[in-house]
């Protein structure tokens, strides 16, 4: 049964079908937030660009950073006080045009201590450009 344009742009509208296709910004996101959670901070560091900035909301690392090497230095930071931690990601969507993408998560990261957090992350020509973490002791679901 062939369907017709006006009935699938129809059908997508009202949610009745709605093919689900990660990004690349999804993809890419998902494998940072869990690079995080590991420590592994070279794989961290190779996502940003030259001028990144990572904004951190809440917490003893609370500030603003900019430059893979300042980023770098915030995630040794965490990485020292959280230890390896189990990432859960509760929530994640993520939204492109053709000048970039954006993926909001929120995410809680379990080790040495329980850290929630609400998780944007930009993406311009596949590196990211801007983050930020929200500490969030009450996340909900995306």
């Amino acid at each position: 049964m062939k369907t017709s344009p006006l009935a699938l742009l129809l059908a997508i509208t009202a949610g009745v079908a709605h093919p689900a296709f990660a990004g690349p910004a999804l993809d890419a996101a998902q494998a940072h937030i869990a690079a995080v959670g590991a420590g592994e901070r070279a794989v961290i560091v190779r996502d940003y660009s030259d001028d990144a900035r990572l904004t951190w909301v809440g917490g003893p690392l609370d500030g603003t950073y900019t430059g893979p090497a300042a980023i770098g230095a915030v995630w040794d930071k965490f990485g020292a006080a959280a230890g390896p931690a189990r990432v859960t990601v509760m929530g994640i969507d993520e939204t492109a045009n053709p000048k970039g993408a954006t993926v909001v998560a929120t995410v809680r990261f379990d080790g040495k201590t329980q850290v929630k957090v609400r998780y944007v992350l930009t993406y311009r020509d596949g590196k990211l450009v801007n983050e930020t973490w929200q500490v969030d002791p009450k996340p909900a679901a995306n």
